[in-house]
C-alpha cells in the first residue's frame, strides 16, 4: 500500500506534459483538483486521513507548485486535459472527481471527457455559472499585477477572501500556511490561470447530464460562493446533495477538514460498487 508522505510523492508525467501528482492510498480513485491560488499540497489533510480507503491523485495544476508554468495562454479544456493524461498515464478506468473552486471549474470540463469513468462528484465552494463582466476585467487586472509584483499580490487579494472568519480570528498558523501555500507558485502560473478562469464558459447546461453521485459542498462563513450557490447547483443535478459546513469559509478542506473529510469518505463509499 502507497504510504502518506513525502516518500509516496511521485512525478507523473502525463501525455498532456508534466504534472506533479501526489499519489497515496489504495481503492477508488479520486482526483483531487485544487483551489485558486494554492495547489495540491492544500488536500494534506486529506491525503493523511482517506489514504486507507481509496487512492487520492492531488496534481499541480500547471505553474501551481512543483509544476513548471503552461506555455501559452491555456484554458480550463487545456488543465482539464493534463489531469486527463494523469489518470491515462495511470491506467484509471474509473474515478470519483473531486474539485474545489477554480478545480470545479477544471472539474466540469472534465465530465464531458471521462464520460462513464466518472465514478462519482464532489464539487466544493464552487460555482457552474461564469464570471460577470466586471468579474472577468477584475481578473485581467490581477493578472496583469501579479505579473508585475509576484505573487505576494495574490496573497493580499484573496486571503482575507478565502477564509472564514472564525479561521482568521482563531487560527493564524492556517493564515500562515495558505499565504505559503500561494508563495510556491509562480506569477506566471497565476496569471495564466486568472485569464482561463475569466473565459469559462456556462457549465449550468452540463449539470442535467451528470448520473453519478454528486455532493456540492460549501462554507457557511464562504463570501466567494456562499450555501446558496452550492444548493442551486444541487438542484439542477439529478439526485445531487447539498451540504453546509459550519465554521468555515471557502477552503472547507483546510478550514473544517473533519467534516470535509467525513463528507468525502461517504461520497467514496456510495461511489464503490458493491
Amino acid at each position: 500500500m502507497r504510504q502518506a508522505g513525502a516518500d509516496a510523492e511521485r512525478n507523473v508525467r502525463a501525455r498532456s506534459g508534466p504534472l506533479y501528482t501526489r499519489d497515496v492510498g489504495d481503492g477508488l480513485a479520486v482526483l483531487l483538483l485544487h483551489a485558486f491560488p494554492l495547489n495540491g499540497r492544500m488536500w494534506e489533510p486529506q491525503l493523511e486521513a482517506l489514504c486507507g480507503s481509496a487512492r487520492l491523485l492531488a496534481p499541480d495544476l500547471p505553474g501551481f507548485g512543483l509544476t513548471p508554468p503552461p506555455s501559452g495562454i491555456p484554458s480550463l479544456d487545456d488543465y482539464a486535459a493534463a489531469a486527463l493524461g494523469v489518470l491515462d498515464t495511470l491506467a484509471i478506468d474509473r474515478v470519483l472527481v473531486a474539485g474545489l473552486s477554480m478545480g470545479g471549474y477544471v472539474a466540469f470540463r472534465l465530465l464531458d471527457r471521462l464520460g462513464d469513468r466518472v465514478a462519482g462528484l464532489l464539487l466544493a465552494d464552487t460555482r457552474a455559472t461564469p464570471d460577470t463582466e466586471d468579474g472577468a476585467r477584475r481578473r485581467h487586472q490581477l493578472a496583469a499585477e501579479i505579473e508585475a509584483s509576484g505573487v505576494d499580490v495574490a496573497a493580499g487579494e484573496f486571503i482575507p477572501k478565502l477564509l472564514g472568519s472564525t479561521s482568521q480570528a482563531e487560527r493564524p498558523e492556517l493564515i500562515d500556511r495558505v499565504r505559503e501555500m500561494i508563495r510556491e507558485n509562480t506569477p506566471v502560473g497565476l496569471a495564466a490561470a486568472l485569464r482561463a478562469m475569466a473565459a469559462r464558459a456556462d457549465s449550468t447546461p452540463r449539470l442535467a447530464r451528470i448520473r453519478c453521485p454528486v455532493v456540492c459542498i460549501a462554507g457557511e462563513e464562504d463570501v466567494l460562493t456562499p450555501p446558496d450557490v452550492a444548493r442551486a447547483i444541487a438542484r439542477h443535478i439529478p439526485g445531487g446533495r447539498a451540504r453546509t459546513i459550519p465554521r468555515a469559509g471557502h477552503l472547507t478542506n483546510l478550514e473544517a477538514p473533519e467534516a470535509f473529510n467525513d463528507v468525502l469518505r461517504d461520497l467514496v463509499a456510495a461511489s464503490t460498487p458493491a
